[in-house]
This record gives C-alpha cells, sequence and structure tokens, in this order.
C-alpha cells in the first residue's frame, strides 16, 4: 500500500537541508519565515544565543482586522519586521525561507522587508 504524502514533513527535510547553511550571528541574525494557511509569521533571531530579537505576524492586534494569511498580510508583517529590526539597530539579516518555496506570501515579505530597509 502506498503511504500518503506529507507535504509538511516535504517542507521540514527541506528546512533542515537549508539551515545547514544557513546561520544566524549577532552581525547578522536570521530571518525567518513561517507561513501556516491563514496567517504568517516573521521572526529575527540570533541563532549564537538562541535569541529572538523581534517578531511579527499577522495575528497581532493591529493587524488581525485588515489582514488574513495573504500576500498583503505577508507585505505588513514584513513591513512591521523591519521597521522593528532598524528600531534596534539590525540593518543585514539571512532570508530563511523555512524551506517553503520563494513565490506568493514568501516573497512577499521579503520584498517589504527589503523596501523597508533591511539588507539580505
Amino acid at each position: 500500500m502506498l503511504k500518503k504524502i506529507d507535504k509538511n514533513e516535504n517542507r521540514q527535510k527541506r528546512h533542515l537541508r537549508s539551515r545547514k547553511n544557513i546561520k544566524g550571528t549577532a552581525a547578522k541574525p536570521r530571518l525567518n519565515v513561517y507561513r501556516s494557511l491563514s496567517n504568517i509569521y516573521a521572526q529575527i533571531i540570533n541563532d549564537v544565543t538562541g535569541e529572538t530579537l523581534v517578531s511579527a505576524s499577522s495575528i497581532e492586534k493591529n493587524m488581525k482586522e485588515n489582514y488574513g494569511g495573504n500576500t498583503t498580510a505577508a507585505q505588513a508583517v514584513g513591513d512591521t519586521v523591519a521597521k522593528r529590526a532598524l528600531e534596534k539597530g539590525i540593518k543585514q539579516v539571512v532570508f530563511d525561507r523555512g524551506g517553503y518555496l520563494y513565490h506568493g506570501r514568501v516573497a512577499a515579505l521579503a520584498a517589504a522587508a527589503r523596501e523597508a530597509g533591511l539588507q539580505f
């Protein structure tokens, strides 16, 4: 009997493969993206200390009323995380797409973060 394909399991494998090469440091932390069906989340993480420096998501109170799990919400989250990072003095990051295709909401979040001033 054939095993049912688990898309999330395959995504997690892709994410682990990419994480072998992507490391966030204090000078250049990692911008991690997590995408669910209804929301999108972004965190800037220093992997050396294991500390989340900045985060933003589409479930926050000011975004939840206007957005959901669409590209508009992803753009708002990218803009918000970039502004919060710049306030803390973080200008350069390493982008971690989390095993997702660089397309749609993930690409919209990255483009909005770049426009807001983050470099990656």
